[in-house]
């Protein structure tokens, strides 16, 4: 084999092989990603890392209903933890992310990039990025 190529066989025994078993379910889902990833990148103020309801709700841009029951799965399954805080005369429900939470989060990501990373070809998704053609009315089509 000449130097700098690689056989098909060789190149399949490196490749970082990303099973759907391995992934986490409760994450797989883009709103509750959303909401993770949100709750992840609030700096702390102290100890608490927590967002209201309406902040959580403007920051991901999901519907009341939707992001009140991805909540509450997130929190039934240790991700978030929800508790309730006095704002002015109003009661508000918060959300801060939990260290299972935390972890499951960094877990899944770095699943991601070692399946980006591992030679499979998705490296060079930014330079394959495809363009949405533009119809009359200037509406996007895929």
């Amino acid at each position: 084999m000449p130097l700098g190529q690689e056989t098909t066989k060789t190149r399949e025994k490196r490749l970082y092989k990303v099973k759907v078993k391995d992934l986490d379910d409760m994450l797989g889902v883009p709103a509750r990603l959303a909401i993770v990833a949100t709750l992840a990148t609030l700096p702390p103020v102290g100890e608490i890392r927590r967002w209201t309801f309406m902040a959580l709700k403007d920051a991901t841009q999901l519907a009341d209903g939707n992001l009140h029951v991805q909540t509450r799965k997130l929190v039934a399954a240790g991700y978030l933890d929800s508790s309730k805080a006095e704002q002015g005369r109003r009661m508000v429900t918060c959300f801060e992310l939990t260290k299972l939470g935390r972890r499951t989060l960094r877990q899944f990501v770095s699943q991601l990039q070692d399946a980006l990373e591992g030679g499979s070809g998705f490296s060079d998704l930014s330079s394959e990025r495809q363009v949405p053609a533009k119809n009359a009315n200037s509406s996007q089509v895929w």
